[in-house]
């Protein structure tokens, strides 16, 4: 095997190359927002660790897949002559969306907002669902300045409601009960 050489250099100045050779400052949005993607996809690689139900585990598996195809997408210079490989399709939302309803069998309605927490392992769920929305943000502010894809856009949103949807299974699994938000 081979050595890899991890470091180039060429980031020393706060300057990075997005996907087709274009230098970039490292704070722009776009950097922003597939950062943001790369530490949710990190965020959910310590959920997995939490998850005992293959079904659930499978879900996020291929979540971490398609981030990392979402980042790509992020990464691409959109004015390159090297067109982005990677796509987040409607197949690939409504995959997400089976994920939601199968995390929702056989649970309890919906009783209103409740607070983060409770067992470890929807903890850190709702830790990635934050992490999530943050992302989702940033890419809008990119979308503000330069259109982003509106599957992107659409898997991202749905994958923070699939997060919320598991904290909620990972309490109810583990016989947590779960704080109900009392407005005040």
């Amino acid at each position: 095997m081979s050595k890899c050489n991890v470091y180039t250099r060429t980031g020393d100045h706060g300057e990075t190359s997005l996907v087709g050779g274009k230098r970039v400052p490292k704070a722009c949005l776009r950097i922003e927002s597939y950062g943001s993607i790369d530490e949710l996809n990190s965020q959910l690689g310590l959920l997995l660790t939490y998850l005992n139900e293959p079904a659930d585990c499978e879900c996020l598996i291929e979540i971490q897949h398609r981030l990392f195809s979402l980042g790509t997408i992020l990464a691409t210079d959109p004015e390159s002559n090297q067109p982005c490989k990677c796509q987040i399709t409607e197949e690939d939302i409504q995959e997400l969306e089976h994920c939601i309803d199968q995390a929702n069998e056989g649970m309890p309605g919906w009783r209103g907002f409740t607070l983060p927490g409770g067992c470890r392992a929807a903890a850190v769920a709702h830790v990635c669902r934050t992490v999530c929305r943050r992302a989702e943000r940033k890419i809008y502010a990119l979308d503000a300045e330069e259109p982003v894809d509106k599957n992107v856009k659409a898997y991202i949103n749905r994958l923070s409601d699939y997060l919320y949807v598991l904290a909620c299974r990972l309490n109810f699994l583990g016989g947590t009960d779960e704080i109900l938000w009392c407005k005040r």
